[in-house]
């Protein structure tokens, strides 16, 4: 077997080590694990206009949506991904989804992903949400480089980017295909010490 001599960022294991973090929010939001009697939530999501112009959440019924959950179980075990639910405190409803994507353990990187239902808009939560999870990917997971792509058209996306610290680097070139075609995409970026 051969060995790089560049040792990973990130050790093999320490996150699947890990029990997933309630991250509290200043607007008294928390981060949460998804749990299946958020299914609904993931549903509405699904259906929401804004949400679905811009992510790909195929999800349809709540059998669906309870396999999804699951799945980001298995992927936090698996280190792939770690994806958080945007609720209020003590059980409340989720109103949203944040997490790293992508997760490069050996490179020690990750990708954004998230969206808000109506309910949780127009508060800032996004750009706390975003802030908190990229403090826990530094400090706690120990990532180096984190990376937030939108569609250009996406203006909302790239305000929590500004917003949340991330530097835009360039514009990737039909870089994502959304249900009405191609599009082009920001690429912003936070590394370890920009915060």
């Amino acid at each position: 077997m051969i060995t790089s001599p560049i040792p990973p960022v990130v050790p093999a294991g320490r996150m699947a080590k890990m029990e997933q973090p309630v991250l509290t929010l200043p607007s008294g939001l928390e981060l949460r694990p998804w749990r299946v009697s958020d299914a609904d939530a993931l549903v509405a999501a699904a259906q929401e206009p804004e949400i679905r112009q811009w992510n790909r959440l195929f999800v349809t019924t709540r059998e669906e949506a309870r396999e999804r959950i699951e799945r980001m179980r298995e992927r936090w075990q698996t280190e792939q991904s770690a994806k958080w639910a945007l609720a209020r405190p003590d059980g409340g409803e989720a109103v949203g989804l944040i997490g790293w994507g992508d997760i490069d353990l050996q490179g020690g990187s990750a990708e954004i992903l998230y969206w808000l239902l109506p309910a949780g808009r127009g508060r800032g939560a996004m750009v706390e949400a975003t802030k908190r999870i990229s403090r826990w990917a530094f400090e706690d997971l120990g990532l180096h480089r984190l990376r937030l792509c939108h569609a250009v058209a996406n203006s909302a996306s790239c305000r929590v980017a500004e917003k949340a610290g991330f530097t835009l680097e360039g514009t990737m070139r039909s870089a994502l295909l959304h249900e009405d075609g191609w599009h082009d995409e920001h690429l912003h970026a936070l590394v370890h010490g920009d915060i």
